[in-house]
């Protein structure tokens, strides 16, 4: 089963997202925060984009304001900032949650993969990572703290590439 399947989600911009767009490529969530001392991956993560988006990868950045209200700007607000401080070109969807009993069923999926410590469950911080492959499967997980050019990272999506 793809992680994709019975999702619903919105765009930044508004309006359904079409998760189904993703099956096929290999695409790298994030939940992203405007206000947090990790927001400089946000050029990391556009560099990964621009790298690789013509082999058929893309970023997904996913808002959240659940840690420590770091991400409090509307929809326009934080399309705003991205666009302006770091040129982000990947989509980005509506702010959601996480964790807790609200979190998202996008979340509900990615959650229960563990990263190479082994830990599975809630997301820890802004700028987690999770890795999924072209049939929807989620391949990877990755701290908050592992930056977007990492050797791990960049491996992971060079080996999860389609063909």
């Amino acid at each position: 089963m793809s992680v994709y399947d019975a999702v619903e989600i919105d765009t930044l911009q508004g309006g359904p997202a079409d998760l189904s767009q993703y099956l096929g490529k290999a695409v790298l969530i994030v939940n992203v925060a405007s206000k947090c001392g990790l927001t400089p991956q946000y050029a990391g993560l556009e560099r990964l984009h621009e790298t690789y988006a013509a082999r058929g990868f893309t970023v997904l950045g996913v808002p959240c304001n659940q840690f420590m209200g770091q991400e409090p700007g509307t929809s326009e607000e934080i399309a705003e900032f991205c666009s302006a401080t770091y040129g982000v070109t990947f989509p980005l969807t509506e702010k959601v949650d996480v964790n807790g009993d609200g979190r998202h069923a996008l979340y509900q999926r990615l959650v229960p993969t563990a990263d190479a410590e082994g830990h599975t469950g809630d997301v820890r911080w802004n700028f987690e990572k999770f890795l999924v492959d072209g049939s929807g499967k989620v391949v990877a997980r990755f701290s908050p703290q592992t930056e977007p050019d990492a050797p791990e990272v960049v491996s992971a999506i060079e080996a999860n590439l389609p063909a």
